[in-house]
């Protein structure tokens, strides 16, 4: 059996935690959605934000909601090189001990310690799927994109939960390098 995934391309954006959504759009503030994500719950924002490092800056950096208990912006290499940041390659939510960034809003400015990462790539796994592939929660795999650019990405993080819907997130340096576009399927090979 062919183990196929969808592929996303995750652009860079970011999670805000409420304390700074209200920091940054005003008091009482609430997200707005524009459209849903591919995982059940999730949706890009009406809202984008703009994020400052110390060589470069981002004037439309969308957010995504809803809120989250932290503030995570997460980007690729090639947007932490032109922010001027060196953030690390994290499952998202561990953000601890990362790169530091500021963020502008309409309302204020917020500048976070830790929380800029480059996500790691990973699958998320409806448990039913995760089952019907026999794949366990934080495996690590092996996954061939095909095309005239196929590659195989490693290390690919599996995250299973009864909340998510069957789909691989890479970020757009990688989507680049392997000529990947959203929609397009990939193979679990090990």
């Amino acid at each position: 059996m062919k183990k196929e995934v969808p592929v996303g391309v995750s652009a860079r954006h970011i999670h805000l935690s409420q304390e700074h959504v209200e920091l940054l759009f005003g008091s009482g503030y609430a997200l707005t959605e524009m459209k849903p994500l591919s995982q059940p719950g999730q949706y890009a924002a009406n809202e984008t934000v703009a994020v400052v490092g110390p060589k470069g800056s981002f004037p439309k950096v969308r957010i995504l909601g809803p809120a989250r208990k932290a503030t995570q912006l997460e980007v690729s290499r090639t947007d932490a090189f032109a922010l001027g940041v060196n953030p690390p390659v994290r499952e998202s939510g561990n953000i601890a001990g990362s790169a530091s960034i500021t963020i502008q809003g309409p309302a204020g400015e917020v500048t976070i310690a830790e929380g800029v990462i480059v996500a790691a790539r990973h699958i998320h796994f409806h448990t039913s799927d995760a089952e019907k592939f026999g794949i366990q929660d934080k495996a690590r795999l092996r996954v061939r994109v095909g095309g005239e650019r196929g590659v195989v990405f490693e290390h690919v993080v599996a995250r299973v939960s009864p909340e998510f819907a069957l789909d691989m997130h890479i970020d757009t340096d990688e989507a680049n390098a392997a000529g990947v576009r959203n929609g397009d399927i990939a193979e679990i090979i090990d």
